[in-house]
């Protein structure tokens, strides 16, 4: 093709985990690594019936992002945007031994635990069954995603203890 460079790599200089590395970055970069993945803990059968009730209510965009396919328990959580905004519903218990903060957002409390990184973490943990919103921080301020949430979380979800 005229205009572009040939570049010739000898199969003697070509290393293997440079191209395992490579492909890694490129996935990262252009979130094409697949659908995230959806995964809960043990629920009981309120739990699960509340989770799928949430998730079947949830809106087509969030955060001026559309719906994303998800993989795995896809009747307990949902996606939006790339990088996805990613819901889950039926998420373990935190470990909040630090007492991270929490965030109150329309009523409902998140923990927020600081794990810095290019995301925020939000769970409901104070709710049955917990809710956890992982938001990228290209979303930032992550309310717009929580407000249009709160709604949802207070009418599928039990309160079992106020975070302050």
């Amino acid at each position: 093709m005229p205009g572009r460079p040939h570049l010739s790599v000898h199969p003697a200089h070509r290393r293997p985990w440079t191209l395992v590395a490579g492909g890694v970055v490129v996935c990262a970069l252009l979130s094409a690594c697949g659908p995230p993945t959806i995964e809960t803990g043990d629920l009981t059968d309120a739990e699960d019936r509340a989770c799928r009730d949430l998730v079947a209510a949830l809106p087509a965009s969030l955060a001026g992002q559309d719906s994303v396919e998800v993989e795995g328990d896809t009747e307990h959580g949902a996606a939006w945007g790339d990088p996805p905004i990613v819901l889950t519903c039926g998420v373990d218990a935190l470990d909040i031994s630090d007492a991270p903060p929490c965030t109150v957002v329309d009523g409902v409390g998140w923990v927020v635990p600081d794990e810095g990184g290019d995301e925020t973490v939000f769970t409901a943990d104070g709710y049955r069954p917990r809710v956890q919103v992982v938001v990228p921080d290209d979303y930032a301020p992550e309310a717009e995603a929580l407000v249009a949430l709160a709604p949802l979380v207070e009418r599928y979800t039990e309160v079992e203890d106020r975070c302050l």
